[in-house]
């Protein structure tokens, strides 16, 4: 009874704690960011990975995405805050390209049709203010599709298409792109 007794203050403070914060979002604490950080990875789980992506996740929040918030023919850091990258463990191919196993900056230039895929060898940059087409790896364009159900955090998530072959998945509003990888 005497260790249930000196356990009560721990738990009562907890509880205090977890009803406290139980309302409080990104717009209401200050430096909580606004689009997380994410990542995503093939395969998930219990094999080699092939691929992996860091990448922030910014909100829709029932806002016009494409050709609006992220301008249609300009290049976008393809998320939020830093600019994504995508590691291969792998060699692969994307769009008939070889590309060499390593980490690489995504940016994309959207389309309404179609996107431009970009590989960049720059990494660690900021958004794509200091984005240099001469740093580019690989271009390789791919076709939009609409989606049924608005996918309000950008979201990146891969599909295996068997046989070696997987593509990966950006959505975000009412937009997607699948871009095919083979490894």
């Amino acid at each position: 009874m005497k260790q249930l007794k000196k356990h009560i203050p721990s738990v009562v403070v907890l509880l205090i704690t977890i009803l406290v914060f139980a309302g409080v979002d990104a717009a209401t604490l200050p430096g909580l960011d606004k689009s997380p950080a994410d990542i995503s990875a093939y395969p998930a789980k219990g094999q080699d990975k092939i691929v992996k992506v860091i990448y922030s996740r910014p909100q829709a929040k029932g806002r016009s995405v494409f050709g609006k918030l992220v301008a249609y023919d300009k290049v976008w850091r393809t998320g939020a805050n830093e600019a994504t990258e995508v590691t291969f463990f792998t060699d692969v191919t994307i769009g008939g390209q070889k590309i060499a196993k390593g980490t690489y900056s995504l940016f994309t230039i959207p389309t309404e049709k179609s996107w431009t895929v970009i590989l960049n060898k720059e990494l660690n940059q900021w958004g794509a203010f200091d984005y240099k087409k001469e740093s580019d790896v690989i271009r390789t364009i791919v076709q939009t599709t609409k989606v049924n159900d608005t996918v309000d955090a950008f979201t990146i998530t891969f599909d295996d298409k068997g046989k070696n072959q997987v593509e990966m998945i950006l959505a975000w509003e009412n937009t997607s792109i699948n871009i095919p990888i083979q490894y």
